[in-house]
């Protein structure tokens, strides 16, 4: 393993971290308004179909000029993203069967080209399969310059359009009816997630780029309160997952950096899945929990209340056994959370006696928020004691 300062010093590996972060921030951003269209499958359809757009690049360039590959694939997968709004609102198919289509194509037709550019003499050390599934270390400096102002484009219409595009992705149809293009706008918002797989080609392939585009808005979906932050945190996780997965490529022999970026990407999903402080299942679960006790101490405030409206006493004694009989289930813990609350005190007539338990005044209070009533005897409850309802006795 290599040091951290050591890596750093490299300029290979200065180079590949830094294309790392551009496509992570551009991934990042431009996936938030993919994943909140529900469009999230169309990035991997856009990503197969840059295929024959890398192929075409190279022939029409009659060498690996990055500049003309990246102009092809964008070009195609913008086509394919065209391809895919036409079939929808022009045929009677649903929008998974139109990306399913474009996708086995398109891609069928990369695959195509590629093997007849591999069989051809002078072609076949291209290097073009490794866009299949990325290549990280043949990016160059020159090649940065054409990332970061690809990059810079994407962000910059982002922000020109930031009202619209917002108003596009949650709520279309008002959209429509205050007069903006929608269709104009979605069809925009659809070839920039084509920018963005032109961005991550090189880096992480045409395979695993619709796992860089989703991933990062992915997790920041599960933090962010608001489509700024989301923007902002999902293009944090990018770059995070992409210089991350560059590092540790670098440190270690045999580990390739698309795959690692994309790992690195997915754990970053995982934790934000389990641990995010609102929708996290960690939180849900706990506040679950916690809704199941207090639900259960409140049934159990509402019985030994009910008893006490049926015996004509305010002071009844209600004891552990009956309670529990009353709920099928021990009443323990919600009869000792409620004496933490201060609602119920535990009182024994004797040793060998179990538990009574009697509500104290801040209990009739509680209870009596509850029902929504003052206190008045002559009430009972039902058979399993969970609500007390009114009956026409009245106290002898």
């Amino acid at each position: 393993m290599t040091s951290l300062v050591d890596l750093l010093q490299s300029s290979i590996v200065q180079t590949v971290a830094l294309g790392a972060a551009i496509l992570g921030l551009v991934s990042g951003v431009l996936g938030c308004f993919a994943v909140l269209r529900r469009q999230s499958l169309m990035g991997d359809t856009l990503s197969h179909a840059a295929l024959p757009g890398v192929c075409l690049g190279f022939i029409i360039a009659g060498t690996r000029d990055l500049g003309a590959i990246l102009a092809g694939a964008f070009i195609v997968g913008a086509l394919a993203a065209l391809t895919v709004m036409l079939i929808i609102r022009r045929t009677r198919l649903k929008t998974d069967a139109a990306l399913g289509v474009v996708l086995s194509v398109y891609f069928a037709v990369g695959i195509m080209l590629l093997t007849w550019l591999q069989g051809r003499p002078g072609t076949g050390q291209a290097g073009l399969s490794s866009f299949l599934f990325g290549q990280a270390a043949a990016i160059l400096r020159e090649d940065l310059w054409l990332m970061g102002g690809i990059t810079l484009v994407a962000l910059a219409l982002v922000m020109a359009l930031w009202k619209e595009f917002k108003l596009v992705s949650f709520d279309p149809d008002y959209a429509r009816a205050q007069g903006f293009p929608v269709v104009a706008l979605e069809a925009a918002l659809t070839v920039m997630v084509a920018i963005a797989i032109v961005v991550g080609l090189q880096l992480v392939g045409v395979i695993l780029m619709v796992a860089m585009l989703i991933a990062p808005a992915a997790a920041a979906r599960q933090w962010a309160r608001s489509l700024g932050g989301m923007v902002v945190l999902a293009a944090v996780f990018g770059m995070i997952s992409g210089v991350s997965g560059a590092l540790i490529s670098a440190s270690a022999r045999g580990l390739a950096t698309g795959p690692l970026v994309v790992l690195i990407a997915s754990v970053i999903v995982l934790i934000s899945i389990l641990l995010a402080p609102r929708r996290g299942l960690v939180r849900r679960w706990r506040d679950a929990r916690r809704q199941r006790r207090e639900l259960a101490a409140r049934r159990v405030l509402m019985s030994v209340h009910g008893l006490a409206q049926a015996h004509g006493n305010r002071d009844y004694k209600a004891e552990a056994g009956m309670l529990d009989t009353l709920h099928g289930a021990s009443t323990r813990h919600a009869l000792d959370e409620l004496a933490r609350e201060g609602l119920l005190r535990e009182v024994t007539h004797a040793p060998e006696t179990s538990p009574h338990w009697q509500l104290t005044e801040a209990g009739h209070a509680r209870a009596q928020g509850n029902l929504g009533m003052p206190y008045e005897a002559g009430q009972t409850i039902n058979a399993d004691a969970r609500t007390p309802q009114e009956t026409a006795e009245t106290k002898p």
